[in-house]
């Protein structure tokens, strides 16, 4: 009788197969990932906040892209200069998003203006509808006014400010990980987009 059952429902041994090798594949996916980043930890690309505040702001663009880059995103370009609408660096994660990322440079660090609502309202103003951003980040090595943080969280916006750049950059972990509320990847697999 069991045999008769099994030899109807044959499709249920596929069913059960199919699932195996999801899993499987998932498994292999997260070991690559794992070692894919440790290997770029390995790259040694880190910079500390003197480095940074020592940067002209079209080198911390530079910096900023090579972040990326050194995080996984490979297609990271910086687009920055007059008439960039408000997009420095550009960007697709492993994951599929785009992150459109607006640098603002001071030079003199913390003592330097603070980044306030209206670079933030550039960005949102421009980086879903024209540059088709998943993630619109503002990145400083200063500091971010409070009205402006809160604008940032009202508008879907991510901060970086200077304790966040300085986490990224010594290489502790990819940015994605370092800001709350990224929104979901688009694709758990794949090349990324140029």
């Amino acid at each position: 009788m069991v045999v008769r059952w099994l030899a109807a429902h044959w499709w249920i041994f596929g069913v059960i197969l199919v699932l195996a090798a999801l899993a499987g594949a998932g498994w292999l996916y997260t070991r690559r990932q794992n070692k894919t980043w440790e290997a770029v930890r390995a790259q040694g690309l880190r910079y500390g906040l003197s480095q940074l505040d020592a940067l002209h702001y079209s080198r911390f663009e530079d910096a900023i892209r090579d972040l990326l880059r050194r995080d996984g995103c490979p297609d990271a370009i910086r687009v920055g200069g007059g008439g960039d609408l408000g997009a420095d660096v550009k960007a697709t994660d492993p994951y599929g998003r785009r992150w459109v990322i607006q640098c603002k440079h001071r030079r003199n660090g913390l003592s330097g203006s603070a980044v306030g609502t209206p670079d933030l309202q550039v960005l949102n103003g421009t980086a879903r509808p024209v540059h088709g951003a998943d993630v619109a980040v503002i990145v400083t090595n200063g500091r971010v006014t409070a009205p402006a943080v809160a604008f940032a969280k009202q508008q879907r916006l991510h901060v970086v400010d200077r304790h966040t750049l300085g986490a990224w950059a010594s290489g502790s972990r990819p940015l994605w990980e370092l800001l709350r509320a990224v929104p979901p990847p688009r694709r758990p697999t794949g090349p990324t987009r140029g």
